[in-house]
């Protein structure tokens, strides 16, 4: 009896074909998101056009035309604005950026002592850094130096008057150092205590419910101008004689109480959003409170609502320019007191502080936006 091999069997595996060339490449990728149907194409078409009619001149205005090197008025003047500029020029003043740079960072601080909050900010990114990557170990030491010693040094160097360091009053404080002190410490203590407040109004125990909401409420309804005006204003007349506290101090008190009545709505949210079930399994588990919500609920609704803590705080950081109302300067602040220095008293100076003031700001909260993209995607264990 004979045997035929079957010809349809095969002894090795199909190499893989390329993908067609319409499918790949920077034709493809045009095609899927900016040319996929004609109202994509149309609407690509006019953005287009409106960059075209933006853009060159924007580039020519900020980069090609700008003055950035100089030492005073002129450089950025026309000749009949007594300055050194041809007629009819126009262009960003970086001179005056690059003049005042140091001043935007640090403010009135005095300038032998400007080592102090530049240790403290370079050992606040030296800290921050290692904390935001996950792969990098020891987060509790690092998160114990971050929001633990390196408050209590900062407490000791920016103000100064201990261990031989002049003391240098915070009035004098501003720029970039103000805006983020305040926001760090606004976001350091806004998180956990509107952790508590929103687990304090959904609480059985009526006086703690009460109390949370009452707090929740009256801090939501009043705008923030108001609130600092009541800390810096009102809060030393309901003090006794010869009770004061520092201005900046009350600042940050008023800040980091009006961004946690927010961010405890926000996590109300995500704890309201967990399933009925999550809570009666853990209590089956016979767990505690504490236990059934920081190991259980609380994790699931902090992820869950990761976009509006994110967006508190991108808010709490711009809200910082509000401090002006109290006289503080913070970085807006500080660019805008220095338009009415004569030396560089020109047209183009005012734009080009309020733009570098603003590429300042989304430079931050950009990269918060996009750190929070990061833990959405690295949590979303879905797409795994």
């Amino acid at each position: 009896m004979s045997t035929q091999q079957a010809t349809f069997v095969r002894a090795s595996m199909i190499e893989a074909s390329p993908a067609p060339s319409l499918e790949r490449g920077a034709a493809s990728w045009l095609r899927r998101n900016l040319f996929a149907t004609p109202k994509d194409s149309v609407l690509t078409i006019i953005s287009l056009l409106i960059l075209a009619w933006l853009v060159p001149p924007a580039i020519q205005w900020l980069f090609i035309d700008a003055a950035w090197s100089g030492g005073g008025r002129g450089v950025c003047a026309t000749l009949s604005q007594g300055g050194s500029q041809p007629e009819g020029w126009s262009g960003a003043c970086w001179a005056f950026v690059n003049a005042k740079f140091a001043q935007f960072l640090f403010g009135r601080y005095p300038l032998d002592e400007r080592w102090r909050p530049a240790l403290v900010g370079i050992l606040f990114v030296l800290l921050l850094v290692p904390m935001l990557i996950p792969r990098i170990p020891y987060k509790g030491l690092n998160a114990l130096l971050l929001l633990g010693a390196l408050p209590v040094l900062a407490a000791i160097l920016l103000p100064g008057g201990w261990f031989g360091l002049t003391y240098v009053e915070t009035p004098l404080w501003g720029g970039l150092m103000v805006t983020l002190v305040l926001s760090f410490v606004g976001i350091a203590v806004s998180l956990p205590l509107g952790i508590l407040l929103a687990l304090g109004r959904r609480s059985n125990m009526p006086v703690i419910k009460m109390l949370c909401t009452v707090f929740i409420e009256v801090i939501r309804g009043v705008p923030l101008i108001t609130v600092l005006f009541m800390a810096s204003v009102m809060l030393p007349l309901f003090l006794p004689q010869g009770v004061t506290f520092d201005k900046f101090l009350r600042a940050l008190i008023g800040v980091s109480l009006f961004a946690s009545a927010y961010m405890a709505e926000v996590v109300r949210g995500g704890l309201q959003a967990i399933p009925k079930g999550q809570y009666e399994g853990a209590d089956s588990l016979g767990l505690s409170f504490w236990q059934k919500m920081g190991f259980i609920v609380l994790p699931q609704a902090l992820k869950l609502v990761i976009p509006g803590i994110v967006n508190t705080f991108i808010g709490l950081f711009k809200d910082t320019s509000l401090v002006s109302i109290i006289g503080m300067f913070d970085l807006l602040g500080i660019v805008r007191l220095n338009f009415s220095d004569t030396n560089w008293a020109t047209a183009v100076t005012p734009l080009t502080g309020l733009i570098f003031a603003g590429f300042v700001f989304w430079l931050f909260c950009f990269g918060m936006s996009r750190y929070s993209g990061f833990m959405e995607r690295l949590l979303d264990r879905s797409q795994r």
